[in-house]
């Protein structure tokens, strides 16, 4: 790789990179380390010992997500809450996560733990996920009163299905590893200490073949899939933007912080 970088590790072992994020133990996310993510899959793009990638990540939880904060009085003090900084913090980090979508090279995502909200649709970003059976995975946006976003309304229902898909989304509800396998959300279980070594079996496994072939096939089945996130993180952004200011967004915020259901008023 040309550089470091402040909150991933990347390694190449044959023809198999890993990067890893290192923000223990919940490797909550923002525009860096997205943007780091991004930057990674571009280099190793262009290096032709890489043939598929693993991301995986440090820490008890794959992601858990953006940390939203506790309540009003934090959220008085954090321009990103406000209009405009809304717009500038979550809109730049969305262009940032199109960028996953558009690199070229195959990803395994390899879930030890919670991959919620946000964090949920990083680990869609990739091909194929390994998960363990402790692993948990939530679209729990409506929990905290806001719309899906990073490309989720895309991702999760192509993957499981809409139905399944919306129970997810209007539920909030939290599914385990037995689960999001039945479902389609991964697409092997492995031990919690062998989720990561499965992960870079998987891409072995990929890496064994034609690179040439497996980058056509990859453009084909991902054609325009990009542009689609792109203008669904578009409409996803308008929406958590009016809904971010509401009375619920405030309360669902810090229900969840607090670990107790919200009460809302539709206000």
């Amino acid at each position: 790789m040309s550089g470091l970088f402040a909150d991933i590790n990347v390694d190449i072992d044959g023809h198999v990179a890993v990067v890893e994020i290192d923000r223990p133990p919940h490797n909550f996310f923002d525009r860096d380390l997205i943007a780091q993510i991004a930057d990674a899959y571009g280099e190793l793009d262009d290096n032709p010992d890489c043939r598929a990638i693993v991301l995986a990540s440090n820490g008890r939880s794959f992601c858990a997500g953006a940390n939203f904060g506790t309540g009003r009085d934090e959220r008085s003090n954090r321009a990103e809450f406000t209009e405009d900084g809304f717009r500038n913090t979550t809109g730049l980090l969305y262009r940032e996560g199109v960028r996953l979508f558009s690199a070229r090279k195959p990803v395994v995502c390899a879930v030890q733990g919670a991959a919620i909200g946000g964090g949920l649709g990083l680990a869609l970003s990739a091909d194929f996920r390994v998960g363990a059976p402790e692993a948990r995975f939530a679209a729990n946006f409506a929990k905290l009163g806001i719309h899906p976003g990073f490309g989720l309304t895309v991702t999760l229902p192509k993957l499981v299905g809409a139905q399944a898909a919306n129970l997810m989304f209007f539920t909030g509800r939290r599914v385990k590893g037995e689960e999001a396998l039945a479902l389609g959300l991964v697409d092997r279980i492995a031990p919690l200490a062998e989720v990561r070594a499965a992960a870079q079996q998987l891409a072995a496994e990929i890496a064994e073949n034609a690179p040439l072939a497996v980058l056509s096939v990859r453009a084909t089945v991902r054609s325009g899939l990009a542009e689609e996130i792109a203008a669904a993180t578009d409409h996803e952004l308008a929406e958590q933007q009016w809904l971010r200011g509401t009375e619920d967004a405030e309360e669902g915020i810090r229900a969840v912080a607090e670990r107790r259901p919200g009460n809302f008023r539709g206000k």
